[in-house]
């Protein structure tokens, strides 16, 4: 096995202090032991980059369940393998990422056993994180980082792409030429949904509470957007996809589909621009815990999808496509060196990102170029 150190330093969830209210778990750069003996299908991964989610924030708000003090922060990321448990492995010298979650192989549905279903990340289930100079990982949960990205670029992917992956293709059946909504424009998951439905070919909708981040997806190639602010929202997104239709039959353009982060009120939102038997896939709740669903949208034979991450299946073909397609993440900010994770919170907290914030660790480890 090839020579390492014998620890790593490693962003790990430290709880509250009981005087601090509101609630605020700590994130603690830590010294951890790195295994002198790897066990048989472990390999050790040198991390380039490591990126932020959502939930990396829930879990310092106590807002996500199975959080565990001293676990890991972190499900995505991306890096080189150093060395392995077996001197041969062709995997070794190969820059890979890590796949964010455990438990769901292939089913079409959901995780085989729900009960032993994870994500990578400030828990046990499995017990690593991704935020650390170096990773022990089974081998059989890295992935081969595509030749046309970095790994700041590739660092962004698994989770976030999964997750629009599943929403997008597997459970909105997203065609060429469809007309689709995307809720929420900014965020990892929404823009990854966003560059997905394009390069399907997909006529691209878009809601923000910021006109900045309307241009910006149109400049990704969105047909158009509005502000979700206003009331009449609807109304608004309805006229501009019928400014943009060429059907000249005089019947009304509609939605085939909304993939959505808000919750909420949606279904009723929708209810009048989205097609009969049209989908509307929820990733996401971010406005409301609740979904209203009504008499009206059973006789117009809308279907609501809950859609919450993917299998490996899932990821491996969403990976295909992005390298078919030479998909290249959005990048938001770029920080270095763990060091600066507490600023990458205070991003996430503020919500202004514009795509994924990112750690770069140390220089030499961020290979391969991105491909803009």
């Amino acid at each position: 096995m090839t020579s390492l150190p014998e620890t790593t330093r490693a962003l790990v969830v430290k709880q509250s202090p009981p005087e601090r209210n509101p609630l605020y778990h700590d994130a603690v750069i830590e010294e951890r032991a790195i295994p002198t003996h790897l066990k048989e299908g472990q390999v050790v991964v040198k991390m380039g980059a490591v990126a932020f989610n959502r939930r990396d924030l829930w879990i310092r708000l106590g807002q996500y369940p199975g959080i565990t003090f001293g676990a890991t922060f972190g499900s995505d990321g991306a890096g080189k393998v150093v060395a392995s448990a077996d001197p041969n492995d062709p995997l070794l010298h190969k820059r890979v990422f890590l796949t964010p979650m455990r438990g769901w192989e292939s089913s079409p549905d959901a995780p085989e056993k729900m009960s032993e279903f994870g994500i990578v990340g400030g828990g046990t289930k499995p017990p690593l994180g991704t935020f650390a100079d170096y990773v022990v990982v089974e081998r059989d949960q890295v992935i081969p980082t595509l030749d046309h990205l970095d790994d700041v670029h590739m660092a962004t992917w698994p989770l976030g792409g999964v997750t629009a992956w599943r929403a997008a293709i597997v459970n909105a059946q997203v065609a060429e030429g469809q007309n689709v909504l995307i809720t929420g424009i900014g965020g990892g998951v929404a823009l990854a949904a966003l560059q997905i439905c394009i390069a399907k070919g997909a006529n691209v909708y878009v809601t923000s509470g910021s006109e900045d981040k309307i241009q910006r997806a149109i400049a990704l190639g969105a047909r158009g957007g509005v502000i979700y602010k206003s009331k009449d929202w609807p109304t608004q997104l309805a006229k501009l996809i019928g400014q943009h239709s060429a059907s000249g039959n005089g019947a009304p353009v509609q939605l085939d589909s909304v993939i959505d982060s808000g919750g909420g009120d949606i279904m009723a939102q929708v209810n009048r621009i989205l097609k009969p038997g049209g989908r509307v896939v929820v990733y996401g709740m971010t406005a409301s815990p609740k979904i209203s669903f009504t008499m009206r949208e059973v006789l117009k034979h809308h279907r609501l999808i809950g859609s919450t991450m993917g299998s490996l299946k899932d990821l491996k073909e969403a990976t295909a496509f992005m390298a078919k397609h030479q998909i290249v993440p959005v990048v938001s900010h770029v920080l270095r060196g763990l060091e600066a994770a507490e600023e990458g919170f205070l991003l996430l907290q503020r919500g202004e990102q514009f795509g994924k914030i990112v750690i770069r660790l140390e220089d030499e480890s961020v290979q391969g170029k991105a491909n803009l």
